[in-house]
């Protein structure tokens, strides 16, 4: 650890506030890098260089001030920093009165320091973790051995099973998003505890990446345990810190590899889901998804359209199209359609009758349904 103007200058701040007499900071050098006295700055102080040579505390009257260099009367006590001596601490006045406070700024300094430290490790920390995540999440070979060992020295189990999930904040609390916004997301999603592996995407820069735990089960993984804290998660960001958010899970993939393909997995969910839920699970979307990946060509993307272009041309109020896309919704199950539309059963039957009449298909086919649904899907787009 190596003392700095900041961190000089808060220790001068600090220890200012407690007693009322100046106080410089020396680095290893003896230089003063911190002072109550401004015009003493960046003079050598050759009491804060006998401090340091000696490991001792050097206290210097007016007469021994006047044969020293850069120095004043007053009291020098040299700061330790994990068995070493980094710089020194001075007060200036008459040794003797000020004697009492030489053990009080030095443990302030010491503290202080200490603080910076741990907080420099964290950061450090940090950084390196974000840097793994979004290696881990990049779609290419992987120096296995390596991203264990940086694990490793991070103390992260990259054992644990995970899947990749991504949030996307559109803003916060009604203003425009900023790097600082994001920060506190991802403090949020780091504490409490919960073992995530957080990284702010380098490419986007609104959208977070999780690489969440997961519990696995003979079938799987637990689905609707994780459905539950995530929607927790969701509540506490979007309610109580006014986060505008758009969540997305992919699926779980084994081994280390297998958190680039989660990844892919929660992007493409991401990307093509229905823009309207805030919460999205690749498993329940997977044929979307699917299809978006063939890109079909213009040809084919017109022909794929043409069947809502239709119901669209004498469907003016779009209302068979609203009644196509709920039933579709909800798996082509009558009764659950007429309930979500508040229509009679009668109706919903006239309405799928006008459909077939209006694209020569026939809903009750499978290859036609699944015409019908693919349009649907591309028309949501």
């Amino acid at each position: 650890m190596q003392l700095t103007t900041v961190i000089a200058k808060q220790i001068v701040e600090r220890s200012m506030k407690i007693i009322k007499h100046s106080v410089n900071v020396m680095d290893e050098y003896g230089v003063i890098i911190g002072s109550g006295d401004p015009s003493r700055l960046n003079c050598r102080h050759e009491g804060a260089i006998l401090a340091i040579n000696e490991n001792r505390i050097v206290e210097i009257d007016h007469a021994t001030a006047q044969q020293l260099r850069g120095v004043k009367a007053g009291i020098n006590l040299p700061i330790i920093f994990q068995n070493h001596i980094i710089g020194v601490v001075g007060i200036s006045g008459q040794p003797a009165e000020i004697h009492q406070y030489g053990e009080l700024v030095k443990m302030t300094a010491e503290l202080i320091i200490e603080q910076a430290a741990l907080m420099t490790e964290i950061q450090w920390s940090k950084r390196h973790r974000e840097e793994l995540v979004l290696q881990l999440i990049q779609p290419s070979d992987l120096n296995t051995q390596q991203l264990y060992s940086i694990a490793e020295r991070l103390e992260l189990d990259l054992h644990q099973p995970r899947i990749a999930t991504i949030i996307k904040v559109d803003s916060f609390n009604g203003e425009n998003l900023s790097l600082t916004h994001l920060q506190k997301l991802v403090h949020l999603l780091e504490y409490p505890e919960r073992d995530n592996l957080v990284a702010i995407s380098s490419v986007t820069l609104n959208e977070v990446v999780v690489l969440k735990p997961i519990t696995l089960t003979d079938t799987g993984w637990n689905r609707s345990h994780e459905e539950k804290r995530i929607r927790q998660l969701f509540q506490r960001i979007s309610h109580d810190e006014k986060f505008t958010i758009k969540i997305a899970l992919g699926d779980y993939f084994p081994d280390l590899e297998g958190l680039a393909q989660s990844y892919m997995t929660a992007k493409a969910t991401m990307n093509t889901a229905d823009s309207k839920s805030r919460i999205l699970f690749y498993q329940d979307n997977i044929l979307p998804v699917l299809i978006d990946g063939l890109r079909p060509d213009a040809w084919r993307s017109e022909q794929l359209a043409l069947p809502i272009q239709k119901l669209m041309a004498s469907d003016t109020k779009h209302i068979l199209i609203k009644t196509l896309r709920a039933f579709f919704n909800h798996n082509c199950d009558s009764a659950q359609t007429c309930n979500a539309l508040h229509i009679h059963r009668n109706t919903l039957r006239y309405r799928l009758d006008k459909i077939q009449q209006e694209t020569n298909l026939n809903i009750n086919k499978i290859s036609d349904r699944t015409y019908l649904y693919l349009a649907i899907l591309s028309s949501n787009k």
